[in-house]
């Protein structure tokens, strides 16, 4: 029978020797991407869980860095130390004299998916960032359905709504919606974290409605009026940023920017434009449908000179 010297490396250490030999051979440099969890997952063919750990392996041997806009890459300044021997299943590292929070779970999770995405956030991969047991994060979480819902409690938590707001129906409408705008900018996976058919119940975002239900007052209009237009308002914020959040995702996981994205398609582009079957999309200028700020002020504003239509009250 085969001594346990003689049993070869787990998975996860063979991706992470692999990684941390391109590194230290200076094939990736500092600021070089690396692949994402799930593109890992599918070049090693293993499972989602043992990527998710030789990437933890690779942060905590100080080789790579998650980075706001970029994903992971590699640290500026990557150590050379070996690997981390594989712990003995189950052990935590130490979290050091703070205890650990329920603020402390979720700040962890919100980082993880503020740079990489909802999809990265799980049980496992946040009790490595956190140096625990994953067992220790069920004392302030049951899993990850309800963490997300918390995320998204945090987050809403982070808009200071004033009590009153400015003068005039409108201009309430437009604040609020330009508060969640911010919120989904800042952190991208949060309309993901929305449902309207199935809606988690969520302390902050239901202040939101609250809120835009109160902006409505002295309208005279029902409140199944009041609810839909601030379902419609919320839905016009969530549409327009779910679409941001996705091209940032495309990005990350293609290393392919936008303007490198559609540089590779001019080719094909100019041959369709060009054809003449298409003589008003051709003039469009390039940046109009890419400029997601400013399709979400035309949209809110749009909107809103429709509401005003429907109560005969353009105020």
């Amino acid at each position: 029978m085969p001594s346990p010297a003689q049993r070869p490396d787990p998975p996860y250490l063979r991706i992470v020797e692999e990684i941390r030999g391109r590194i230290l051979s200076g094939e990736l440099r500092p600021g070089d991407r690396i692949p994402s969890v799930r593109q890992v997952a599918q070049r090693w063919g293993v499972a989602v869980a043992t990527a998710t750990r030789a990437m933890a392996t690779l942060r905590d041997d100080g080789l790579i860095e998650a980075t706001v806009g970029s994903g992971t890459v590699v640290s500026r300044h990557p150590s050379r130390k070996p690997p981390a021997a594989p712990q003995r299943a189950g052990a935590p590292k130490p979290l050091g004299k703070q205890p650990l929070s329920r603020n402390h779970v979720l700040r962890a999770a919100m980082t993880i998916a503020d740079v990489e995405g909802l999809d990265a956030v799980s049980m496992r991969r946040l009790a490595a960032d956190l140096g625990v047991g994953p067992m220790s994060l069920y004392r302030h979480v049951a899993n990850k359905d309800e963490l997300v819902t918390q995320m998204a409690d945090e987050a809403f938590g982070e808009a200071e709504l004033p009590a009153a707001g400015p003068d005039g129906w409108r201009a309430k409408l437009e604040l609020i919606a330009r508060c969640q705008w911010e919120l989904c900018r800042r952190h991208l996976w949060l309309p993901r974290a929305v449902s309207f058919t199935r809606p988690a119940l969520v302390p902050t975002m239901m202040a939101h409605t609250e809120w835009t239900l109160r902006a409505l007052d002295g309208l005279g209009l029902p409140m199944a009026t009041r609810t839909r237009e601030a379902l419609t308002l919320h839905g016009l914020v969530i549409t327009v940023a779910l679409s941001m959040a996705a091209e940032i995702e495309s990005e990350q996981e293609t290393g392919v920017t936008l303007d490198g994205w559609r540089l590779a398609q001019r080719r094909r582009a100019d041959r369709l434009l060009d054809s003449g079957r298409f003589p008003l999309l051709a003039t469009i200028p390039a940046e109009t449908a890419s400029d997601l700020n400013g399709l979400f002020e035309y949209g809110l504003a749009r909107h809103l000179d429709g509401f005003a239509a429907l109560i005969g009250n353009p105020a």
